[in-house]
Parts: C-alpha cells; structure tokens; sequence
C-alpha cells in the first residue's frame, strides 16, 4: 500500500483536493486520508473550506489538513508580456501553461519556465484545455479576435477561479457587449478582470506583467468576492503546505526523519497555518517554517521525537529580541512535530477513500 502522502500526491497531480485528518492521542498520531470526490462529501457535510482545521476534546486533538492541487495559470498568448509573467508565474508556484498560434512563440526554448505549452489555433481552445475551477486564466494574444476566441472557449466551460482579459477600457466595452448580445450570461462576462492587471500605471511588458500577478496574488489571499451563484466565487484556503515537501513525504525514505507542522499562529509568524518542515535524522532540513532561533528550538525537539518517536505539540515564542541576522517575527507559533519511520507504508494506519 502507499503511504498517506503518495496518495495526497497522486490526487494532486489528478488536479483532486485530499482531505488529512490526523487524531493526535495516547501518544499516538493516526491519519485518514480523503481524495477526489469524497473531499466534496467531507467539506460538504462539515460546512468549512478553512486549508486547516483543529479541535480539540479532552485529551485528544483532531486536525484537519485541506490540501489543493497546485495552482494552473493559463496564459493564451505567447507575446512580449507573456515573456515576463510566464517567469514571475512560475516564481509564484503556479504550474503555467502556454498556449500560442504560433510555433516561433510556443515553444521551450523561448518559454523555459512554462510546465506545458500547447501550440494550436485558438479557435481549438475549447477542444484542447479542460479549465477547472481553481484554475487562473490570463488572454493576453496578438488580436482581439484571438482574445475573444479564448474567452468565449472559457465562458462556454467550467468557469475558473480567476479570469482577465488585456484591452483598452472602450475595446473591453465593446467586447463585453458583444458576448452578452451572443447570449452569454451577463454575471459571468462581467466576471473578467478587464482591463487586467492593478492600476500601478505599468508602461513597459514587465511592469505590466508585474501588475498583472499582483491581481492574480491578490485574488488567492485576499478572495474577493465574485457575482454569480454558479459562478467559481469561493475557492478553498490554499496552506502554505510546500509541493516539493509532500513529493519527498510520497517516496521511500531509508531513514527515520520528523514532519513539522504549523497548526496555529498568533500575531506575526514567517509562515502560516499548514507549512511543513522536514527534519532529519542528521539534523538536516527540507523546507522551513521560519529560520532563526525558532526553528533551531524546533530542530532540537524534532531530533528527540525522531529518537523515541510518537508526536508533540511545541509552541514557539517569535517575540524575543532581533538581531541582524534573526528578526524577530513579534508572534507565537504552535507545532505539531511527528516522527515518519523509513518504511513507506509505516507512518501509523492509514485509511483512503478515493
């Protein structure tokens, strides 16, 4: 049987949503593992999208982890500005995908940062993107015409999370009430950012593609709220949960090591609710839920449950005076620190439902 993080990575990859719970007591940590559609049925019937999740009774803690797949921007337009958000994109953890007509723009050598690149007619979109609902779309192409395929391809489908269009504010006008005039329903046309990107009065292909990830960053924290019933208006929490974590977490380990989870912060931390760190059996790390003193304490803790093994619960003071090297954050932390034995299938039972 794969162990629990394998199965939370090949949901991810699948582009599903996995559900954690972890049931901390008698010095026991046991996990149950919700993937693909059972993760609806859960939220559903628990009324929470929080990405973590604790309650506790007497001597038993129950917390809740809601991972979501990485992140998918669509950028349908391979052009001077595609050139700079493609990168800044990817330095934001989205998984990008390019899409271009045109075979000298769609390509890896111009695109290095893109994790796929279709090129194809944009009359095809329809045919060749499947959107999801926590997806981002980005229609900056050469012609408004290309412009308008792409958004009415996206306006027949799922609609995504977020979706802008570039275009003067007179030509999006114009757009706009051409698609209405199609008969496509006006709550979901006016749910495009157009024209896209903040105001920060962007002049040059960087700073316009800086202004425009700073609308996509704002939409995933701040959360917005969107018209439209059956419109993509909520999204679940995203944790700060690292994807490349969870990979080593999915495969073998020929050591024991302890997992560090944050699970509750209080005034100013470096890292939110859901972040993991890795400490081995070595003292080396993978990943990092702050640096400074507060994690070399955590360090210290990590080493003695790797040691003994079980779990604990460790909360880390961040007010203590700052030096140059170690600013102080000025908050507290509480972490739940695990040992994961070398053995892929032994992390304590494991039950999935997919």
């Amino acid at each position: 049987m794969k162990n629990m993080y394998a199965q939370i990575s090949e949901a991810l990859k699948q582009g599903k949503e996995a559900v954690m719970i972890t049931t901390c007591t008698n010095g026991e940590a046991v996990h149950i593992i919700h993937t693909g559609d059972a993760v609806l049925d859960w939220r559903n019937k628990q009324g929470t999208e929080e990405s973590l999740h604790i309650e506790r009774t007497g001597s038993q803690t129950m917390i809740v982890e809601h991972f979501m797949p990485k992140s998918r921007m669509f950028v349908f337009g391979g052009g001077h500005i595609a050139l700079p958000l493609v990168r800044i994109a990817s330095m934001l953890n989205f998984h990008v995908v390019l899409y271009d007509d045109r075979p000298a723009f769609a390509n890896a050598a111009r695109f290095p940062d893109a994790h796929e690149i279709i090129c194809d007619s944009f009359d095809k979109v329809s045919v060749l993107v499947e959107i999801r609902r926590s997806d981002y779309v980005v229609i900056i192409t050469r012609g408004h015409q290309h412009d308008e395929d792409c958004l009415r391809a996206i306006l027949r489908g799922t609609l995504p999370y977020y979706m802008g269009m570039i275009g003067s504010k007179r030509r999006v006008a114009i757009v706009k009430k051409h698609l209405k005039d199609e008969g496509f329903d006006s709550k979901k046309v006016d749910m495009l950012h157009a024209p896209i990107g903040l105001a920060i009065g962007a002049v040059t292909p960087e700073e316009i593609a800086v202004s425009i990830a700073a609308e996509v960053v704002h939409e995933r924290r701040v959360k917005l709220s969107k018209p439209g019933s059956d419109c993509a208006a909520s999204r679940p929490s995203e944790s700060e949960s690292d994807v490349n974590l969870i990979e080593w977490l999915a495969g073998e380990r020929d050591e024991a090591s302890a997992l560090v989870t944050v699970i509750g912060t209080d005034g100013s931390t470096p890292r939110g609710a859901g972040a993991k760190m890795i400490v081995k059996l070595d003292g080396g790390i993978i990943g990092s839920i702050g640096g400074g003193c507060a994690e070399s304490d955590v360090r210290r803790a990590a080493a003695e449950i790797i040691r003994k093994g079980g779990y604990t619960f460790k909360t880390v003071d961040l007010t203590g005076s700052a030096n140059e090297n170690d600013m102080a954050c000025g908050g507290s932390m509480t972490v739940l620190i695990e040992r994961i034995k070398a053995v892929t299938t032994d992390h304590t039972p494991i039950y999935i439902t997919t």
